[in-house]
């Protein structure tokens, strides 16, 4: 993958860290700057690291699944797009977190909202990606920055962008679906 390809991604993969975060600004008005940064920081590490994971998990599997490799990309890809898309439309954008200073919530959102980034480290495998340590990297990267703007967005602004956010995360990773499938097929 190139290297907007994979910047693309990240702010496909990064709209749910991003979406939460703007909750985490809702719940706590008054979040200090350490906090975002604690927060962020645990999102952008699980939003990296799992891709990795997903990597090594596709790379031993690879042999038995390349003739339809594409398809699986694109489906996965398709079927995390869609779902961000439903939560996008059908979750109430004034929902909002409490107790975003313990521990065990700061991580139950890293893992929720990085769950996709697994099942693109696995695409990556399958798509003979070999760059997934510069990719994870860039990902965990432009998720700590939508982080950040996102508590902050939600301090200053509230809500209303929450769902769009979600839709167009969705968007982006169908989008990438379509382009692995596209490649392939041609």
């Amino acid at each position: 993958m190139d290297l907007i390809t994979v910047f693309v991604l990240a702010i496909g993969l990064s709209m749910d860290s991003f979406a939460v975060s703007i909750s985490c600004g809702l719940a706590e008005q008054k979040v200090s700057f350490s906090h975002a940064v604690k927060i962020a920081l645990n999102f952008a590490f699980f939003q990296g690291m799992l891709p990795i994971v997903g990597w090594f998990m596709g790379t031993s599997v690879k042999s038995y699944v390349e003739g339809v490799d594409h398809w699986i990309a694109f489906a996965l890809l398709a079927y995390l797009g869609g779902k961000m898309i439903y939560e996008g439309l059908t979750m109430p954008t004034d929902k909002k977190e409490s107790d975003i200073y313990s521990f065990r919530h700061i991580m139950t959102l890293s893992i929720a909202t990085s769950i996709d980034a697994l099942v693109v480290g696995f695409s990556y495998a399958l798509a003979e990606t070999e760059k997934i340590f510069s990719g994870a990297l860039i990902i965990g990267g432009v998720t700590f920055f939508f982080s950040m703007l996102g508590i902050r967005i939600g301090k200053d602004v509230g809500g209303k962008f929450g769902s769009k956010v979600e839709i167009l995360g969705g968007l982006i990773l169908i989008g990438l679906g379509i382009k692995i499938l596209a490649e392939h097929l041609s």
